[in-house]
């Protein structure tokens, strides 16, 4: 390696270095990042692919003055690298570890903090405009994907800035994919500017060649600039330059891996006085030969051997993604009214085995979980049974749509809501801990927990013949659980035990946690019962016949609107009393699950000792 990524002022090397030192850095952080993700795991090939472009951006903007905010933020590893962090990758998305998305609390450089995605134009809008109203002066820049440009909120904020001409630059890294592929008219609207570059090559010939003609060149030049502009719509697209219909200057499309060229247009578009768009042509897993081939497999992977690309571990059985995506499948092939629809993961979300059996019953709207959840209120309306595939912490972006367009005409859709309670590494921004508290307070949902596979699967076969609004959740990782095999779900609880001392009632994916703490308990001496929640909403009435001194909620959800709260309400007047275990009343950081359950006090050693503090 050329630099020492530790220790040499990688900002000022940026500004400085000729573009032959600046290619051997992207090369020397290529490898880097390879060797430390290989180990940690984490979200490779989106990095890969943005080492020139991360480079081309310190080398023009004065961070943290100016303000670079990057979209989603799984893609800010390159910039945290540039900025004094490398020696964080070592504990990369680690329990008290760096976080893989960008934190205010790590440096001053981050200068938002993402997680979600499509958020970053309006954020950098507002950041422009508090510029402007406190007479200040410097560049604010929103680094975007393709796959996050399919989202309507951007389209909000292109609406608004073209109109207000605030200065402001956008970035579109466009790679042509995203964790599934890309979807919708603005994507093949985007292939068009691929196809581009004649216009780039033309514009870029008239201009030499009239630089070059004495006294007339000048004054030619000048006045072909309408000629231009019509050889560029009529090139780009017949139907015109979208980006600049709005208002906002368009540079592009460049090439995301020629240094000089993205410097030059960068700075052209800094000294632009309005908002404009750079248009930069990547492309995912750059440079490295296994994220090249399988961009989707390193878009976020756990540890792997870097020679081979394979995972070092394969897991422990089938992922709950897995199998729902299988069981869907199955369904779907004995009731044509059943229809799939993703908001751009359906291969996380195991959709795979449907879209390939039945294509012409798979919607995936892209980043638009507002867009997908009246679409498939619509679908229900006419007699469809739509089941919607979103993680926990991603639905809650469409929350007034769950009320007004489905749960208030009771409308049979079906919420998959993957990923829901603790997911670990990726942090605060995706544990699925609020779907409990958001989904309860909605009239007439109905709200399922799966403690494994098999209730999952049990689960959505009951769920498509309901009638109304039904959730599923169930979380990231294995379906196995170490349970014995529970009862059939039939649309009720499973009492497992019964206890004079303490009932435990166990809500889904904690049911294992409740069972090791019952063990402890009846180490200590006392009778002990464990109830599988398996469904939330509506209340079970039946736990009023409870014998138990106390009754113990356990749920990897919220406490404030949680289970335990729906548990309180109606339960208040009963001779048990009552402790609820439970997410605390914050953000949890990321890590492993041990650890954060453990933190919350939702391991099983807590639960007990939370339990004989109540006994």
């Amino acid at each position: 390696m050329k630099y020492d990524l530790y220790k040499d002022d990688l900002i000022n090397i940026c500004k400085t270095a000729s573009t032959e030192d600046l290619e051997a850095l992207s090369a020397d952080i290529r490898e880097f990042l390879v060797d430390k993700v290989s180990k940690t795991g984490g979200h490779i090939a989106s990095n890969l692919g943005i080492v020139e472009l991360s480079i081309a951006l310190m080398k023009v903007f004065d961070s943290p003055k100016d303000k670079i905010i990057y979209d989603v933020g799984h893609q800010s590893y390159v910039h945290k690298i540039l900025t004094g962090r490398a020696e964080g990758f070592d504990s990369l998305r680690k329990y008290k570890g760096m976080s893989g998305f960008p934190k205010s609390r790590e440096s001053e450089h981050d200068v938002y903090e993402t997680g979600h995605s499509s958020t970053s134009v309006s954020a950098a809008y507002g950041m422009a405009v508090a510029r402007d109203l406190a007479g200040d002066d410097y560049q604010v820049t929103a680094v975007i994907g393709d796959g996050s440009f399919t989202s309507g909120i951007v389209y909000e904020a292109l609406n608004n800035i073209g109109d207000n001409q605030t200065k402001m630059n956008i970035i579109l890294n466009d790679n042509g994919m995203s964790i599934s592929h890309n979807v919708g008219a603005m994507h093949k609207y985007l292939d068009k500017l691929r196809s581009s570059k004649r216009y780039d090559d033309a514009k870029s010939s008239v201009k030499t060649a009239l630089n070059k003609v004495p006294v007339v060149g000048g004054p030619l030049k000048k006045g072909l600039k309408n000629s231009k502009e019509k050889l560029k719509y009529s090139v780009i697209t017949t139907e015109g330059h979208v980006i600049e219909s709005l208002g906002i200057k368009y540079f592009g499309p460049v090439n995301g891996y020629d240094i000089n060229n993205m410097v030059n247009i960068i700075k052209a578009a800094a000294a632009y006085e309005g908002p404009t768009l750079i248009h930069v042509l990547t492309k995912k897993g750059k440079g490295y030969h296994w994220a090249e081939m399988y961009p989707r497999k390193f878009h976020g992977i756990s540890a792997f051997d870097p020679k081979t690309g394979e995972l070092l571990s394969k897991g422990g059985g089938a992922s709950y993604s897995k199998v729902f995506g299988e069981k869907l499948t199955e369904l779907a092939s004995k009731d044509d009214k059943i229809v799939a629809i993703a908001a751009a993961m359906g291969t996380a979300t195991g959709l795979i085995p449907f879209y390939e059996a039945h294509t012409e019953r798979y919607f995936d709207v892209g980043i638009a979980e507002e867009h997908a959840v009246v679409f498939a209120a619509g679908l229900a309306k006419l007699g469809y049974k739509p089941v919607v595939a979103i993680y926990s912490s991603f639905l809650q972006r469409a929350f007034d749509y769950l009320i007004e367009d489905v749960a208030l005409q009771n409308l049979h859709v079906i919420f998959a809501m993957d990923r829901a309670g603790l997911v670990g590494a990726d942090g605060e921004t995706h544990h699925g801990q609020f779907d409990i508290s958001y989904m309860s307070m909605i009239p007439g949902m109905t709200i399922l927990a799966a403690a494994d596979g098999n209730q999952l699967a049990e689960m959505l076969e009951f769920a498509v013949d309901m009638e109304g609004p039904v959730a599923i959740r169930y979380p990231r990782g294995s379906s196995e659980g170490e349970h014995l095999r529970l009862r059939k779900f039939k649309g009720y609880n499973n009492v497992i035990s019964e206890g004079t001392d303490v009932t435990i009632l166990a809500v889904g994916a904690m049911l294992d946690e409740a069972l090791a703490a019952a063990d402890i308990l009846k180490s200590k001496g006392y009778d002990v019962g464990v109830t599988n929640v398996a469904v939330i909403k509506p209340i079970d009435t039946s736990w009023s016949a409870i014998k138990s001194r106390v009754v113990a909620t356990v749920e990897d959800n919220a406490l404030i609107g949680g289970f335990g709260e729906l548990f309180n309400a109606e339960y208040s007047d009963a001779d048990f009393d009552i402790v609820n275990i439970g997410i605390p009343d914050q953000f949890i950081e990321h890590g492993d699950i041990a650890s954060l359950r453990k933190i919350c006090g939702m391991d099983a050693e807590s639960i007990a000792e939370k339990v004989m503090e109540k006994l």
